[in-house]
């Protein structure tokens, strides 16, 4: 059963930007922050925070282009990485859980490898840091009205199909617990998330079958219990 838990929802000026925030738990309990996919926004963490914020304050982030987050026009896995050491500092977070999914979890990857002395434990949602692939065709963009920033699709497309091979290599450089939840069937290639698993000396990985690559959304029961098995440990 997931209790009721009251979510407040902040803005905050990082760098001359104002982004939304969505808070729920005991502000002085220790802080999670967590990244969601392209496309969705804060809310989307919302029944995961519900349960995690009974021991943690956790802090879902709009990133720029997303939710109640600015629209920059200009986007890129490095200005959300700057655009999370700003709000982290911002609120006097010292070190943290950081927990992201897709591209969420890219931006989180980079954090853990440029900043590994700010977090605490890392978790990653079916995503491993781009790697050379066929590359991704940019679709067209749609007619109707969106809920983030178009502008957002080509440009980390672009990132995804020319990555900086400096995001791959330096995954032995993430030695804090990092745990990484697969979907079992999604797009993402599972044996990649093998391959980033052993290159992290401290990662365990755990595979919730048939879930895809919205794990939290589709399994959420199977996600939150790997979770809470994780950060208890």
């Amino acid at each position: 059963m997931i209790l009721e838990m009251k979510t407040r929802v902040n803005q905050i000026e990082l760098n001359g930007l104002t982004f939304q925030y969505r808070e729920s738990g005991e502000p002085s309990a220790p802080p999670l922050v967590a990244l969601h996919t392209m496309g969705k926004s804060a809310e989307s963490w919302d029944q995961v925070a519900a349960v995690l914020g009974e021991k943690y304050r956790v802090l879902a982030l709009d990133q720029r282009g997303h939710g109640g987050s600015a629209r920059t026009g200009t986007y890129s896995f490095e200005l959300m990485c700057d655009d999370l050491l700003h709000f982290a500092n911002a609120l006097n977070l010292g070190r943290f859980t950081l927990i992201g999914h897709s591209m969420g979890g890219t931006v989180s990857y980079l954090f853990a490898e440029s900043f590994p002395s700010r977090i605490e434990r890392l978790i990653v949602e079916d995503t491993p840091p781009p790697f050379p692939n066929k590359p991704i065709e940019v679709p067209s963009k749609p007619s109707d009205p969106l809920p983030f920033d178009w502008q957002v699709v080509p440009s980390i497309l672009h990132q995804l199909n020319e990555p900086n091979p400096n995001w791959w290599a330096r995954l032995p450089d993430i030695i804090i617990p990092t745990l990484i939840i697969v979907g079992g069937s999604s797009h993402i290639p599972q044996n990649k998330l093998l391959e980033v698993s052993k290159l992290i000396p401290n990662c365990d990985l755990v595979t919730i079958e048939s879930a895809g690559h919205h794990v939290h959304e589709e399994q959420l029961p199977a996600f939150l219990a790997a979770v809470k098995n994780f950060l208890d440990s």
